[in-house]
């Protein structure tokens, strides 16, 4: 069945994981910590990250998380603040985090467009977060749909978004694409119907996307070709 439309993550995905959070989480601890040592190495161990060497652990909270879920594993070191008045905090901040784009994506989402695709944006990060970096990016216009953790429809894996995607353009969700760099995005869209790719530009490996993926890509600015190939096989099949 002929793809008729693309539904991306955004971290990982759009923009390179770690170059975009790596730096903004480093200054998110020193901040939260206050200059205490000790509670800053507390915070980097419940939060899966290497204060030293500025890298993310594999099954870090943050990397397919969302800031809520994250925000409740850090606040019981941080007494005097809620959770949800955490996750909040922590969620404007990250609206202003300095995200690194994987390929340039102006040229790269104009010529998906250009092939009558549709294109959306599903993310466990909150909307307004999402809609930040898309306009500092400069390529918000390129999308039919965008929807974080907290726009209604639940968080990934589970298939909400997904299918409000499919239902918001019409489409049969088994004509729709979901591209990610984690097997919470791939897991979201096989449950809603869709073909799954991943995309190695995450902290997960081709190891562990492959097995649950219909392809793996290095990154997406390989989508084009591999979207020629799929149409020079359907069209042999026919």
């Amino acid at each position: 069945m002929t793809i008729a439309a693309i539904l991306f993550d955004k971290d990982g995905t759009l923009f390179d994981f770690e170059a975009s959070w790596s730096d903004w989480v480093h200054g998110l601890i020193a901040e939260l910590a206050g200059g205490d040592a000790g509670l800053a190495a507390a915070l980097a161990e419940v939060s899966g990250f290497d204060l030293t060497a500025r890298r993310f652990a594999p099954d870090s909270p943050i990397i397919a998380g969302t800031f809520e879920e994250l925000s409740e594993r850090i606040v019981p070191l941080l007494p005097g603040i809620g959770a949800q008045e955490l996750a909040e905090r922590v969620n404007v901040m990250a609206a202003g985090a300095r995200m690194v784009p994987v390929t340039p994506l102006g040229p790269l989402l104009a010529g998906l467009r250009a092939r009558g695709l549709r294109l959306g944006v599903a993310t466990n990060a909150a909307a307004l977060e999402a809609a930040s970096h898309l306009e500092a990016a400069g390529i918000a216009a390129a999308f039919d749909f965008v929807a974080g953790c907290d726009s209604g429809h639940g968080a990934k894996p589970g298939p909400g978004m997904c299918l409000a995607f499919a239902a918001a353009l019409a489409l049969e969700p088994a004509r729709v694409l979901m591209v990610g760099d984690s097997l919470h995005d791939l897991h979201a869209g096989r449950a809603a119907g869709m073909r799954v790719m991943g995309v190695l530009t995450g902290m997960a490996t081709e190891a562990d996307l492959a097995p649950h993926a219909d392809a793996v890509l290095p990154h997406i600015g390989h989508l084009p070709d591999w979207l020629a190939a799929e149409g020079a096989q359907l069209s042999a099949v026919r």
